[in-house]
């Protein structure tokens, strides 16, 4: 029989490795990911943001939002809810003050929609 203290450390190993299933807690039904894309290249988060699924521009000025969704807070101090995300999107300075992220010119429903995409999106 194998020594298991031998076989724990490579089974936590390769537990660690797996991907974790998408986050119920970002589900967001009334939203549309695919207007949210829509609504980002409108808006020009592009212009900060490199953004998957967005191709062009490809910003630097502000974080990648590759790999959104796992990520356990926005702008390094919001929790990563759908709520606070889509509050954040639309008046950054009004939610995180001293935010350097601009308001954005959208409404409270296509502020959802964009954090659906973000979202979606979260895992490319």
């Amino acid at each position: 029989m194998p020594d298991v203290h031998l076989l724990l450390p490579a089974l936590l190993l390769m537990l660690g490795a797996c991907k974790p299933p998408p986050h119920e807690d970002h589900a967001m039904p009334q939203a549309s990911a695919a207007r949210g894309k829509a609504l980002i290249a409108r808006a020009g988060c592009g212009a900060c943001h490199a953004i998957p699924g967005i191709g062009w521009p490809q910003g630097k000025a502000g974080p990648s939002l590759a790999g959104f969704a796992s990520q356990g807070l926005i702008a390094g101090r919001l929790p990563n809810r759908p709520d606070m995300l889509a509050a954040f999107v639309r008046n950054a300075p009004e939610t995180l003050p001293g935010s350097t992220m601009p308001a954005m010119p959208l409404s409270p429903a296509e502020a959802r929609d964009v954090a659906a995409y973000l979202y979606a999106t979260g895992g490319q």
